[in-house]
Protein backbone atom coordinates (compact mmCIF):
# COMPACT_ATOMS: atom_id res chain seq x y z
CA UNK A 1 0.00 0.00 0.00
CA UNK A 2 1.47 3.16 -1.35
CA UNK A 3 1.72 5.87 1.30
CA UNK A 4 2.83 9.46 1.29
CA UNK A 5 3.66 11.26 4.61
CA UNK A 6 3.61 15.05 4.74
CA UNK A 7 4.79 17.14 7.58
CA UNK A 8 6.45 20.40 8.32
CA UNK A 9 3.10 22.91 7.31
CA UNK A 10 2.20 25.89 10.12
CA UNK A 11 1.28 29.00 10.88
CA UNK A 12 4.40 31.59 10.12
CA UNK A 13 3.84 35.34 9.52
CA UNK A 14 4.63 37.09 5.90
CA UNK A 15 8.18 37.13 4.59
CA UNK A 16 8.87 33.69 7.03
CA UNK A 17 10.36 29.89 5.91
CA UNK A 18 8.67 26.88 5.95
CA UNK A 19 9.98 23.26 4.75
CA UNK A 20 8.01 21.01 4.03
CA UNK A 21 8.94 16.57 4.12
CA UNK A 22 7.34 14.46 2.53
CA UNK A 23 8.15 10.06 2.91
CA UNK A 24 7.20 8.06 0.99
CA UNK A 25 6.42 3.94 1.73
CA UNK A 26 5.40 0.81 -0.20
CA UNK A 27 5.68 2.19 -3.79
CA UNK A 28 7.60 1.45 -6.86
CA UNK A 29 8.10 5.03 -8.52
CA UNK A 30 11.42 7.11 -8.43
CA UNK A 31 11.54 9.73 -5.81
CA UNK A 32 12.25 12.12 -8.66
CA UNK A 33 8.59 11.61 -9.92
CA UNK A 34 7.65 12.91 -6.57
CA UNK A 35 6.06 16.73 -6.55
CA UNK A 36 3.98 19.44 -4.48
CA UNK A 37 0.45 20.75 -5.59
CA UNK A 38 -1.54 22.96 -3.36
CA UNK A 39 -5.30 24.22 -2.73
CA UNK A 40 -6.38 27.45 -1.84
CA UNK A 41 -9.69 28.15 0.04
CA UNK A 42 -12.33 28.27 -2.80
CA UNK A 43 -10.06 27.47 -5.43
CA UNK A 44 -8.73 24.41 -7.60
CA UNK A 45 -5.59 22.48 -7.01
CA UNK A 46 -2.85 23.99 -8.84
CA UNK A 47 0.56 22.63 -9.31
CA UNK A 48 3.98 24.03 -7.22
CA UNK A 49 6.97 21.83 -7.90
CA UNK A 50 8.66 18.66 -9.16
CA UNK A 51 11.56 17.59 -10.83
CA UNK A 52 12.00 17.21 -14.68
CA UNK A 53 12.56 14.08 -17.01
CA UNK A 54 16.61 15.51 -17.46
CA UNK A 55 17.08 16.06 -13.32
CA UNK A 56 15.95 20.10 -13.43
CA UNK A 57 13.30 21.32 -11.56
CA UNK A 58 9.77 22.92 -12.93
CA UNK A 59 7.91 25.43 -10.41
CA UNK A 60 4.55 27.11 -11.08
CA UNK A 61 4.88 30.95 -11.81
CA UNK A 62 3.35 32.15 -8.62
CA UNK A 63 6.05 30.50 -6.48
CA UNK A 64 9.26 30.72 -8.94
CA UNK A 65 12.34 32.01 -7.25
CA UNK A 66 11.00 31.80 -3.48
CA UNK A 67 9.92 27.62 -3.51
CA UNK A 68 12.95 24.62 -3.57
CA UNK A 69 12.29 21.56 -4.44
CA UNK A 70 14.96 19.00 -3.49
CA UNK A 71 14.86 14.97 -2.61
CA UNK A 72 17.13 12.21 -0.46
CA UNK A 73 16.57 9.33 -2.36
CA UNK A 74 17.94 7.16 0.51
CA UNK A 75 14.99 8.74 2.63
CA UNK A 76 12.30 8.41 -0.38
CA UNK A 77 11.86 12.07 1.02
CA UNK A 78 11.15 14.98 -0.83
CA UNK A 79 11.14 17.99 0.21
CA UNK A 80 9.81 21.57 -0.39
CA UNK A 81 11.89 24.48 1.23
CA UNK A 82 9.37 28.00 0.79
CA UNK A 83 11.04 31.36 1.31
CA UNK A 84 9.76 34.92 1.62
CA UNK A 85 6.10 33.16 2.01
CA UNK A 86 2.86 35.39 1.04
CA UNK A 87 -0.76 35.97 2.47
CA UNK A 88 -1.70 34.29 -0.74
CA UNK A 89 0.54 30.95 -0.33
CA UNK A 90 -1.86 29.75 2.22
CA UNK A 91 -3.10 26.47 1.12
CA UNK A 92 -3.11 23.11 2.13
CA UNK A 93 0.04 21.95 0.17
CA UNK A 94 -0.41 17.93 -1.05
CA UNK A 95 2.46 15.14 -1.60
CA UNK A 96 1.73 13.25 -5.06
CA UNK A 97 3.51 10.95 -6.84
CA UNK A 98 4.36 9.90 -9.74
CA UNK A 99 3.52 12.93 -11.79
CA UNK A 100 3.26 12.24 -15.21
CA UNK A 101 4.10 14.21 -18.29
CA UNK A 102 0.47 15.46 -18.05
CA UNK A 103 0.87 15.99 -14.36
CA UNK A 104 -1.43 13.56 -13.78
CA UNK A 105 -0.99 12.19 -10.21
CA UNK A 106 -1.17 8.41 -9.16
CA UNK A 107 -1.42 9.02 -5.76
CA UNK A 108 -2.02 11.82 -3.02
CA UNK A 109 -0.69 12.72 0.64
CA UNK A 110 -3.07 13.60 3.16
CA UNK A 111 -2.12 17.47 2.52
CA UNK A 112 0.12 19.69 5.05
CA UNK A 113 -1.76 23.41 6.21
CA UNK A 114 0.20 26.15 5.56
CA UNK A 115 -0.93 29.49 7.11
CA UNK A 116 0.47 32.35 6.03
CA UNK A 117 -0.62 35.81 8.31
CA UNK A 118 0.02 39.47 6.64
Amino acid sequence: QVQLVESGGGLVQAGGSLRLSCTASGHTFSTSTMGWFRQAPGKTREFVAAFDWNGGRNYGGSVKGRFTISRDDAKNTVYLQMNSLKPDDTAVYYCAAPIGTGRQVDYWGQGAQVTVSS
